[in-house]
């Protein structure tokens, strides 16, 4: 517990020890009213001092309709009508309550900041071969920081000196530790395990790894989901109604009867009742206990809103190269054409490859014997690369690129994806690069159909051949081929207006070339980017490791916590109202009206809890 609410607590127990003298000592001695009033009057004090003082300050700024403002009208209207007992025992069990409350979001809350306590508040650097122990924010790019067994890494970097074994679950989720070496990148927020690691850095503290999902994280309450602003929008009316129906309660009844006690008793009850905190509580906080069970598991939610939009996923789209396979190519099969060898058609291919990322590019050149950087090169979307190497003409991409620029070719019989090489027009064969599919992507689109994914699309820019072939291992019926990036858009967005109404489209990408799908979907998921500035940004939603199965681990956890969220406003809102009609007819009294709002609210807040126990 905290300062504040050990104050708190003692206060409660005070004031429960003089209420169980006073209480009986009323009964069994006769005592003048007045002193009855003044001893009740100090647990009372003793107890809701504080709630007073509040609800005075909030008229003072226009927040009338508050919890504080309602208990204290109720509990100061209860001593008026001589209900002693009952305004002390009020505030009693409403500050107990609170104490639950405040004790319950607090632990929450430093529950969801541990999963997330992945920032360190040092780094040892190396300044002219001294050690000199600084804040992480004042490490500039290039500069060496020395990282010791059990110590955090503070910023991305690579490795120039030692070994080591680093935990990455801060990040991934995963407990496997990752082993490194001399020219491997490292992530700030992972743990080195073993030996000392001396680590260049890439970039500055506010651009690293960990400050994006620290700062992700803490901006994820902005995005509120429409559970939320309708709690929020209901909670603007619904006390002052409720607040007005009591009023009326007191008033018109007592001038037709002439009974004023009894029925400003009943209105007293609606005020007590009235407070919507059990809702404007633990809707809030079981979105952000998902968000943080997500977070625990390497999924981070850049709000709310998505993590409700997940639960009516109905429509899933994958990009294929690097979220369903590892997009780890190797060549395999080597066709050669029209005279050209194996070496000249590498060397070609290579060459007008010079300056492409691209995992295709990269396997080629690795295979290649020899390269050189072309006298000049263009990037024809869609299609692959022309560039000028030495004196020759270079063509290499896919066959459509063969059909554009009318080069005869023969179609490779391979069903992987294949580069087609022209040199000055003539065809000069293909290369077969081979992409593995990722062990958990087949038990992904599983869990999906199992967790009620109607609809799982695979997206790919691969021939018909190669993408039939992928898509019939992992189970996935609904394949759209031979995509330019164009192409993917498109589908997203028609895909997207025929959609079922309050559902969602998924869209499932690498988060590097698929920006303008993710930013097309409803939701958009980018995964495998441990590290990628563009998947961070462009996604609703970063898986931070190759994990294709987090995906439905993401939809599920969202579809619980919006059950839950569902259950505590059914659950409120159904308490509430029967109160209030029970009061209305005078069929309870004020101990169950303040079970009606703080009981409810701690066993709303209760279940909320729950959230961060989603697995």
């Amino acid at each position: 517990m905290s300062k504040k609410q050990k104050k708190l607590l003692v206060r409660i127990i005070i004031s429960a020890v003089l209420f169980a003298i006073i209480f009986p000592a009323e009964h069994f001695f006769e005592i003048n009213k007045y002193i009855v009033l003044c001893l009740y009057l100090v647990p009372y004090f003793v107890a809701g001092f504080d709630v007073l003082k509040k609800s005075i300050n909030g008229i003072g700024h226009g927040q009338i309709f508050d919890e504080n403002f309602l208990m204290g009208i109720a509990t100061v209207a209860a001593f008026v009508i001589g209900e002693y007992h009952e305004a002390v025992f009020v505030m009693l069990f409403f500050q107990t309550g609170e104490l639950f409350q405040n004790f319950a979001v607090e632990k929450s809350r430093k529950s969801i900041s541990s999963l997330m306590d992945i920032c360190p508040e040092t780094a040892v650097v190396l300044r002219e071969n001294e050690e000199e122990e600084v804040f992480p924010e004042e490490v500039e790019v290039g500069q060496t920081v020395i990282v010791r067994a059990g110590e955090k890494i503070p910023l991305d970097g690579v490795v120039t000196d030692g070994t080591s074994d680093i935990d990455t679950s801060s990040l991934t989720g995963e407990s496997n530790p990752v082993s490194v070496k001399s020219g491997d990148n490292v992530l700030g927020g992972c743990i080195n395990l073993s030996g000392t690691l001396k680590i260049e850095t890439t970039k500055e503290y506010s651009e690293s790894t960990v400050a994006k999902i620290l700062e992700l994280v803490e901006n994820s309450s902005m995005h509120k989901a429409k559970r939320e602003q309708f709690i929020t929008k209901f909670a603007k009316y619904y006390t002052p109604v409720v607040v007005i129906c009591a009023v009326l309660l007191a008033v018109i009844p007592s001038l037709i009867t002439g009974n004023v006690t009894d029925w400003v008793y009943r209105a007293l009850i609606f005020l007590v009742v009235s407070c919507p905190c059990a809702l404007v509580i633990s809707v809030p906080l079981s979105f952000f206990g998902g968000i943080g069970a997500a977070s625990s598991k390497g999924i981070l939610i850049k709000g709310a809103n998505y993590l409700e939009a997940l639960a009516a996923t109905q429509t899933v789209l994958f990009d294929k190269t690097g979220t369903l396979t590892k997009g780890e190519f190797s060549v395999g099969e080597i066709y050669t054409a029209n005279s050209f060898s194996e070496d000249e058609l590498l060397y070609f291919a290579a060459s007008a490859e010079y300056y492409s990322l691209h995992p295709l590019a990269l396997a080629v050149r690795k295979r290649a014997k020899n390269f050189q950087k072309p006298a000049g090169s263009e990037e024809l979307a869609g299609f692959g690369v022309k560039a000028v190497v030495g004196a020759d003409t270079v063509l290499a991409g896919n066959a459509a690129l063969m059909e554009k620029e009318n080069i005869e070719f023969t179609v490779s019989p391979q069903n992987s994806t294949t580069v087609y090489v022209a040199v000055n027009s003539v065809f000069a064969g293909s290369i077969v690069l081979t992409d593995t599919v990722k062990d958990t992507s087949s038990d992904a689109v599983k869990q999906l159909k199992e967790i009620g994914v109607k609809n799982i699309v695979m997206l790919t820019g691969d021939s018909e051949k190669a993408a039939l072939s992928i898509a019939k291992k992992l189970g996935i019926t609904s394949v759209h081929h031979s995509l330019l990036p164009a192409d993917k858009v498109k589908i997203a967005g028609k895909m997207c207006k025929e959609k079922e109404k309050n559902s969602t489209l998924v869209f499932v990408g690498d988060g590097i070339n698929d920006a303008p799908v993710l930013a097309c979907a409803d939701v958009g998921i980018a995964m495998g980017t441990l590290g990628s500035d563009a998947a961070v940004e462009a996604a609703d939603v970063v898986i931070m490791d190759d994990n294709t199965e987090k995906i439905a681990t993401v939809i599920r956890i969202a579809k619980r916590t919006v059950n839950i969220v569902r259950q505590n406003v059914v659950f409120a809102l159904t308490v509430k109202f029967a109160v209030l009609i029970l009061a209305a007819f005078g069929l309870t009294n004020m101990w169950i009206g303040v079970f009606a709002d703080v009981g409810v609210a701690v066993i709303a807040i209760l279940n909320a809890m729950r959230t961060l126990k989603i697995k």
